[in-house]
């Protein structure tokens, strides 16, 4: 059996149907998923790809993880740019699959890496608990001896490397025109997995007599997506401006070159690349995914981009006051009350016109 819980909100979005089914109760077997049919449920998905919709098909076990995993990198996107212009609002309106903002951006970038590398992490996890079929703790690393250092691979190693593969067969699908867009999306898909895989934790247990570490046993484990986000976000803020090089007979996007370099170098993999420069976000605009800053919560004091002059892009503020009342100093008095004595907080809220 496999508990839904917050499953049931995600799958609400991709198809109403199921979601009456789930919430009828607590938990669903994946038998009744593939009865429900495969292909009916993988159609009706909003934002597939063909190679993805297959995938579905051939796996309705995994688009559960997959889904989840897409949503974990939104939750980080909105998390890490909670305090700016543009702080993914926008993102899995409709379908947390298939997203996309037209813009080849820094902001296009830093969603593919984390929505690439959150489907990686949801797919190892999801393996190293036995929640995916055709999959398991890592076994090459079982019962192997590292006599120089005295430890030996034991317990469940996380597989990152059955992750990011199952990550790279599905995220990357869907890019299927021969652009220069295509070109950067799965640079960026790959950025944000080999971050993943680079932050890999060894643990380890000792073993021997009287608490001595006479020999240890390690495992690889998943690190937390968090420390993930707090990476890419730093490689957002230094992302690399690219332009495409073509083939000299066919004209097609070969490779990705840094823009303004001599020769042809091309960025690190786990550079975040774009190849057009930021909207500034204060409008609404469907075409670059902005859902403008009116209404936006902002600091007064703030010199950053959570302050009110860069948040509401000169348009000025609103304020709003509040007072805030509740019980406090309580007492206890002999026999056998609580006296309480009121107290309030005037509060100022700002947001931007």
């Amino acid at each position: 059996m496999i508990v839904f819980s917050s499953r049931t909100v995600l799958l609400s979005v991709y198809y109403p149907q199921i979601f009456l089914i789930l919430t009828s109760g607590s938990y669903l077997a994946l038998s009744s998923v593939v009865a429900l049919g495969a292909n009916i449920i993988c159609n009706k998905i909003p934002g597939l790809a063909p190679r993805q919709r297959a995938i579905c098909q051939s796996r309705p076990d995994a688009i559960i993880v997959i889904g989840e995993g897409a949503q974990l990198g939104i939750n980080e996107c909105q998390y890490q740019f909670r305090y700016g212009r543009w702080n993914c609002s926008a993102l899995g309106e409709r379908t947390v699959f298939g997203q996309e903002l037209r813009v080849g951006s820094k902001e296009a970038a830093f969603t593919y890496a984390i929505t690439a590398a959150g489907v990686a992490h949801a797919v190892t996890a999801a393996c190293s608990q036995g929640n995916m079929s055709h999959c398991g703790c890592d076994r090459e690393k079982q019962g192997y001896y590292n006599q120089e250092e005295g430890w030996k691979w034991g317990g469940c190693s996380a597989d990152i490397k059955h992750g990011i593969e199952f990550s790279r067969r599905f995220v990357d699908a869907r890019e299927i025109k021969k652009n220069a867009r295509r070109l950067m999306n799965l640079h960026n898909n790959e950025a944000g997995r080999k971050v993943l895989e680079e932050r890999m934790k060894l643990e380890c247990k000792c073993h021997g007599v009287s608490g001595s570490c006479t020999t240890k046993t390690c495992w690889t484990t998943l690190p937390k997506f968090r420390e993930i986000g707090y990476v890419l976000k730093d490689k957002y803020n230094k992302a690399v401006h690219v332009e495409v090089v073509r083939a000299s007979r066919l004209r097609q996007p070969t490779f990705l070159k840094v823009k303004k370099m001599h020769g042809y170098q091309k960025p690190e993999e786990t550079d975040l690349v774009y190849i057009e420069r930021s909207p500034n976000y204060c409008e609404e605009d469907a075409k670059t995914g902005s859902v403008g800053t009116q209404g936006r919560l902002c600091n007064r004091t703030s010199p950053h981009t959570d302050g009110c002059d860069l948040m509401c892009c000169g348009r000025g503020y609103n304020t709003h006051q509040y007072t805030k009342v509740w019980q406090c100093n309580c007492k206890f008095q002999w026999c056998c009350f609580v006296k309480c004595n009121t107290c309030s907080e005037r509060t100022e809220v700002f947001t931007c016109k």
